[in-house]
């Protein structure tokens, strides 16, 4: 999985080099099988940011992008989507990708985080809950109109991303488990920017099957 994650992040435009961050041997040796460059990390870290962080004092760039190693059919092109915003506004320091919600399972389903916007595409809240709330009960008009699905991908401006790591984690954040609340809890704006693909986020056995149903495709389509 991690393999296929690094090279379609490696295949964005404007991405200059791409580095696994992980404190588990076993993730840094499949990457190092594959010929892929990988940081061991601390592992004491309490989300993904803070390990990105650790890696990011190091790097010698103005923007870090966080591609999580369970999204194995991330589009190289949302990746470099997500990082224009960065390079169009010198005064944003974080965006992240959404897609269309497609049907009520997802809606409604933990493990699918849903994010509501602004009218210029800010992020207004993140949560495993089904928002909004549809008070007339027409559940499906109200997500197609105004949820998204939340896709696991970041781009920081290096020196916020170093900041927001120092930040205490929130309550909202400890109570969604959604580490993004954190900036939102502190007042830092969120750009989303919207994608047709949706890619899946490995989060249960039956999250693994469909993407290994979708890889099949993929490979078939190669082939033909």
């Amino acid at each position: 999985m991690i393999e296929h994650v690094y090279r379609r992040a490696a295949a964005a435009r404007g991405i200059d080099a791409v580095v696994v961050a992980t404190d588990d041997e076993r993730i840094a040796g499949a990457v190092r099988r594959f010929g892929g460059i990988v940081r061991m990390t601390r592992a004491d870290h309490q989300t993904g940011t803070d390990r990105l962080a650790e890696v990011a004092r190091d790097l010698s760039c103005e923007v870090v992008v966080n591609v999580q190693g369970d999204e194995p059919l991330v589009d190289p092109e949302t990746i470099a989507g997500v990082v224009q915003p960065l390079l169009r506004e010198p005064a944003l320091l974080m965006s992240t990708a959404c897609c269309p919600i497609a049907d009520e399972t997802s809606y409604t389903s933990p493990h699918v985080v849903k994010v509501v916007r602004d009218r210029s595409g800010n992020a207004l809240y993140f949560s495993r809950a089904a928002i909004p709330f549809a008070r007339d009960g027409d559940v499906v008009s109200g997500f197609s109109r105004t949820t998204f699905k939340h896709l696991g991908i970041y781009a920081y401006r290096r020196e916020f991303l170093l900041t927001f790591a120092s930040l205490p984690q929130t309550p909202l954040e400890l109570s969604e488990s959604l580490e993004q609340l954190r900036a939102l809890e502190h007042g830092i704006r969120i750009r989303t920017v919207e994608t047709r693909d949706d890619s899946i986020g490995v989060d249960t056995p039956e999250d693994l099957e469909r993407a290994r149903r979708r890889l099949q495709v993929v490979r078939a389509g190669e082939v033909a």
